[in-house]
């Protein structure tokens, strides 16, 4: 079979909400409990079975989320074997297992696409899903290159239907706390944020040409990217740091998230200017190719300014934490992360120290935690109409575009001077070139 984009919205009709209407005699208990409020049952598929599928064990299991795992989907057989087994503790029927998105998506009966492939695939995915009548949870980044982003603003409206990254802290009841104290007035006048990573990232093997592994669908994988041979170590986590056809790199893997923090704290969107020093500093003669150590400022209007510090093999806490993002105000400042918050006045003195009860992973690899589980809650119900979104798709690719700026900086060796209307490069001609991507025939981005 041809994996082509074309042949497939040529073929595949609109969704429609497809549940049976039959009454309780046709099912076991266990089988009865999962109609009993079926009008507002979500069918559901997750594509991308990696280190972030945990994150979604608790949210679709849980009985209040009134979901059907419908679909697990992966291009390698054992990450779906292994989902398989894991929700067979949690939820008492089997889903389907497909390798392929594309037939996933043809179903009618499916409601909602959980998105959760490599980074490259984020934004296809989601623009697939929203052609067929799909709602989309999408992991970070929302996209792989800016245009994208704008293609995933222009299709949520266009469809009507509900899109939200997993920027989760969106939805963690102390950073929604003191960002709403921050936009009341808490330290005065938020004038600055710095955002901030560090991790221990060791040594990765070099690329050499190797055989597909067994139970690998490489063509699927590779996606909407141009084709080439498969090179060892690649799927599994390493497409991160091997070039840019599948990646975006620390700063589009992390600093989405405290970017994003930074943005709604300081409530700016598309800056004036990018600046960015960034260098691989660590293993230097190992696989990775791209940078390792970034430093960037985004200024915006009103003398506001967010700065990153990603350091991915270097696990020195320069701020007291592995992550986090630091506000400055006229009159105090603000320091929040995954575990909480604390509030300063302007002269240093605490003012209040709010730690989380819950449980998300720092810069460990994948997991979940309980503010990945309200952020996926939220999303669900924003699509029954039952609660307002926490993070809107807008939110998302536009949190997503900095990290795109900050990429596209580094590889032209160029500051950037944006439209601080919409975010597009007005001096570099080069920058300009990176705004999207080549991508394999068939595949292209839609016209918007």
């Amino acid at each position: 079979m041809k994996n082509s984009r074309r042949e497939f919205i040529k073929k595949s009709s609109a969704a429609t909400l497809g549940i049976s209407a039959l009454g309780s005699a046709a099912f076991s208990a266990k089988s009865y409990a999962r109609i009993i409020g079926a009008n507002e049952r979500l069918n559901v598929a997750i594509a991308g079975l990696g280190r972030r599928v945990g994150a979604f064990y608790e949210p679709i299991s849980l009985p209040s989320s009134n979901v059907n795992l419908l679909y697990l989907c992966d291009v390698m057989t054992s990450q779906m074997d292994r989902t398989a087994k894991a929700f067979s503790e949690r939820v008492d029927y089997q889903p389907k297992l497909e390798k392929n998105i594309l037939k996933v998506l043809e179903d009618n009966e499916l409601d909602v696409l959980i998105n959760a492939t490599p980074d490259h695939w984020h934004a296809p995915g989601t623009w697939l899903a929203l052609e067929q009548g799909k709602h989309v949870y999408v992991e970070k980044p929302c996209s792989h290159n800016p245009y994208e982003g704008e293609v995933l603003m222009a299709l949520q409206k266009k469809y009507g239907k509900v899109v939200q990254m997993g920027n989760q802290q969106r939805s963690a009841p102390e950073s929604v706390e003191i960002i709403k104290a921050i936009h009341d007035g808490a330290i005065g006048k938020a004038y600055k944020a710095v955002a901030f990573y560090s991790n221990r990232r060791g040594e990765v093997v070099n690329q050499t040409k190797a055989p597909v592994p067994e139970g690998l669908d490489w063509d699927m994988f590779q996606g909407p990217a141009p084709r080439r041979e498969y090179t060892n170590d690649t799927w599994n986590y390493n497409w991160h740091w091997y070039g840019w056809d599948y990646g975006t790199a620390e700063t589009g893997n992390n600093a989405t998230h405290e970017l994003d923090v930074a943005r709604w704290a300081l409530q700016v969107e598309y800056p004036e200017k990018v600046q960015v020093s960034a260098a691989k500093n660590h293993f230097l003669d190992d696989g990775w190719t791209m940078y390792d150590t970034m430093e960037a400022s985004f200024m915006f209007g009103d003398n506001k300014v967010i700065q990153w510090d990603g350091k991915s093999r270097n696990g020195y806490n320069t701020y007291g934490s592995d992550r986090g993002t630091i506000i400055y105000g006229s009159e105090g400042t603000v320091f929040v992360n995954r575990g909480g918050y604390k509030h300063y006045d302007r002269d240093g003195n605490l003012v209040k120290d709010s730690k989380s009860a819950g449980n998300e992973a720092g810069t460990q690899l994948g997991g979940g935690g309980d503010m990945s589980t309200l952020h996926v809650v939220n999303f669900f119900n924003a699509i029954r109409g039952t609660e307002a979104q926490n993070s809107n798709i807008e939110d998302g690719a536009i949190s997503t575009l900095l990290c795109h700026l900050a990429n596209i900086s580094y590889r032209v060796d160029e500051d950037l001077i944006c439209d601080p209307s919409n975010g597009h490069i007005q001096n570099s001609k080069k920058g300009k070139e990176l705004w999207t991507r080549n991508y394999e025939k068939g595949w292209e981005a839609p016209k918007i």
